[in-house]
């Protein structure tokens, strides 16, 4: 009976007509409390998004994305990474037959990404979801994915004070909007001497940059950029990424003088609350995080398998 109800299911890509169903979707998946769903993005984006349809409703959709692109000159070990985002509908998250046929189009369309990226490194597939989905981390796990890292989101009730900190002499504190291609092409690669392994790349940034209230701040000594960070509004609610310090210049109070800044500069926009994200087993910046306010909200698992 099962095989028979799936010959009935289509798969596509998403096309704007769908969007009503995709708005249905979401509410009933995300009704759920925590779980990750990608939305679909501009149109350019929709060849990336597949949809499972049955009897005339949104039953599944998946959706898959170049996240680092690892630049020329570092360790051959580095790896590109691509993410896929697979949910259905509640009854039937744990339709491993459904899930597979969503899966393999996803898995097909990642393999002609990694044919776009430079051929000097190789290339993970991987997954996010958070520590509550057991039945989507299982249907991962089985597929042959190991853990990658896990990440506590962390939020800052902005109605809370915040602390005003002084700067070191020497150092300027201001907005950088990067609004040139050099610019960004610097900023990236001081980003990537930062993490190697996982670098944001220009496809990643040209997306943050698009959302409302995106600017990146950051801390100069004369023309020598000593960290940064960005902060943007998603929803309702701050957003603060990428918060980095150049190993010579740790540990002297500008990651803290930086997130209280993002922290005041969301706050004046109106928004109720800031959210990060930070790997599990980085002690000292969950330490400085906390220092400046944050708690630790929920938790995501990540996984991947290598992409041949």
């Amino acid at each position: 009976m099962l095989n028979q109800s799936l010959t009935e299911i289509l798969i596509r890509n998403f096309q704007n007509e769908d969007m009503p169903l995709l708005g249905v979707l979401h509410q009933t998946v995300t009704a759920k409390e925590n779980t990750i769903f990608w939305w679909v993005g501009d149109e350019d984006n929709w060849g990336n998004v597949y949809c499972a349809f049955e009897n005339g409703k949104m039953i599944a959709k998946g959706q898959v994305s170049i996240i680092n692109v690892v630049p020329s000159g570092l360790l051959k070990e580095n790896n590109h990474s691509i993410y896929v985002n697979l949910k259905a509908i509640p009854e039937r998250e744990s339709d491993i037959d459904l899930l597979d046929k969503v899966y393999q189009y996803l898995y097909l369309r990642a393999i002609e990404l990694k044919e776009t990226l430079p051929k000097e490194y190789g290339t993970i597939l991987c997954v996010g979801n958070d520590s509550t989905e057991t039945a989507n981390n299982e249907f991962f796990i089985q597929k042959g994915y190991h853990h990658l890292d896990s990440l506590f989101s962390m939020n800052r009730d902005l109605n809370e004070p915040i602390s005003e900190l002084k700067l070191r002499e020497g150092f300027q504190y201001s907005y950088w909007k990067m609004e040139t291609s050099p610019e960004e092409r610097d900023y990236l690669d001081i980003e990537a001497e930062i993490w190697p392994d996982t670098p944001l790349g220009l496809n990643r940034l040209s997306e943050y940059k698009k959302h409302l209230l995106w600017t990146s701040m950051v801390i100069r000594q004369a023309d020598t950029l000593l960290g940064g960070l960005m902060a943007w509004q998603e929803e309702d609610h701050g957003v603060i990424e990428d918060v980095f310090v150049r190993e010579p210049w740790r540990k002297l109070g500008i990651a803290k003088y930086l997130l209280t800044e993002a922290l005041r500069y969301l706050k004046s926009n109106q928004l109720q609350y800031a959210n990060l994200m930070v790997l599990t087993t980085n002690k000292s910046a969950l330490s400085l995080y906390e220092s400046v306010g944050f708690y630790t909200d929920k938790e995501e698992i990540r996984y991947f398998t290598k992409l041949n």
